[in-house]
């Protein structure tokens, strides 16, 4: 009898460890977030894994955000790292003539304008949903710099984690970046 109520017990302190290690969890990915998120509170979850998704694995502020750190903040000169909030994912950075988009919630909340179905259909595709300027693209445009053909092998869970988490992120404006023409 004695041992079956310390097997329970032991059982119920591993299970109380398991959930206290995966809501720590939940904080230290949202805890990657450089800015504050709102979002509601039963999304907590999936947020946090987007966070994890978007700041640790796929690097979205390398490409989205110009300049990606802040003056003095800068690791790759020795500095303690300080991620440019103020642009954070807004997009402007430049390779060659291309610039990378604006993935931060637009007036109605779509993270770069997009559904969550086009948004899931850009990753896995490549597709490109609006020009810089505005205007529709060709249906045969595809991105030429976003690593979606890694990307796209993400789960759909994963992608629409992302998603949730660039909704949640707020809206920034890119940095006043110009590009250089493409060269013919």
């Amino acid at each position: 009898m004695k041992a079956s109520i310390v097997a329970r017990a032991l059982l119920l302190v591993a299970f109380a460890s398991s959930t206290a290690m995966a809501a720590d969890s939940a904080d230290v990915e949202l805890g990657l977030a450089p800015v504050t998120v709102k979002y509601d509170a039963k999304d907590r979850a999936t947020i946090a894994r987007g966070s994890y998704i978007a700041n640790a694995l796929g690097g979205c502020v390398s490409c989205h955000t110009m300049p990606t750190f802040e003056a003095g903040g800068d690791p790759f000169k020795g500095e303690v790292e300080k991620i440019n909030v103020k642009n954070y994912l807004a997009g402007g950075k430049c390779f060659g003539p291309i610039k990378s988009p604006n993935i931060t919630p637009d007036a109605k909340g779509l993270p770069g304008g997009l559904t969550p179905a086009q948004f899931i259909e850009s990753i896995r595709t490549g597709k490109v949903h609006m020009m810089e300027d505005g205007k529709k693209p060709e249906p045969t445009d595809i991105q030429k710099v976003m690593p979606w053909p890694e990307f796209r092998n993400m789960t759909d869970d994963d992608l629409g984690a992302v998603y949730a988490y660039l909704s949640a992120v707020p809206h920034a404006d890119p940095s006043n970046t110009k590009c250089p023409p493409p060269k013919h």
